[in-house]
């Protein structure tokens, strides 16, 4: 996460939640000081019965959102400094327009910026990648996870 010349009045460490197929992921903490580097690779798993089209998933998944939070260690709760959402599915299969990074395709994307957080908006580069497979349950009946 980069945000040219925003320094953070409070110093406590700030992490990255994510909320993507109705799980919730957070990274480790880091520094408050930009930019942010969170080299992990979150997991997220889900599988949806009674779902046989590839077509049909995604569909749904345009009916779910995917929200990501940058957030900062202030007591008592943690303050939210700057969120991003996006329907699932496109969360997941983004448009072909990406650049090509090291690690495949990389998306940049501007958070929206909470009350909290003063200065200009800052960006995200991410990417994700997605597995669609076919899986039986017990009944014979198979469906997509």
């Amino acid at each position: 996460i980069t945000c040219p010349g925003v320094l953070l009045k409070d110093k406590q460490e700030l992490y990255l939640s994510v909320f993507v197929l109705g799980q919730y992921r957070k990274t480790p903490s880091v520094p408050a000081v930009f930019p942010l580097s969170f080299p992990e690779k979150l997991v997220f798993e889900k599988a949806f019965a009674n779902i046989v089209d590839p077509g049909d998933l995604v569909k749904l998944l345009e009916f779910d959102t995917a929200v990501l939070e940058l957030i900062q260690l202030v007591p008592p709760v943690g303050k939210v400094l700057a969120t991003y959402e996006e329907n699932t599915r496109d969360f997941l299969f983004p448009d072909p327009k990406l650049t090509h990074g090291h690690r495949g395709l990389e998306r940049e994307v501007l958070m929206k910026r909470s009350p909290f957080f003063t200065g200009i908006a800052p960006k995200l580069r991410f990417s994700t990648i997605s597995l669609i497979s076919d899986s039986l349950l017990s009944s014979g009946r198979s469906h997509i996870q």
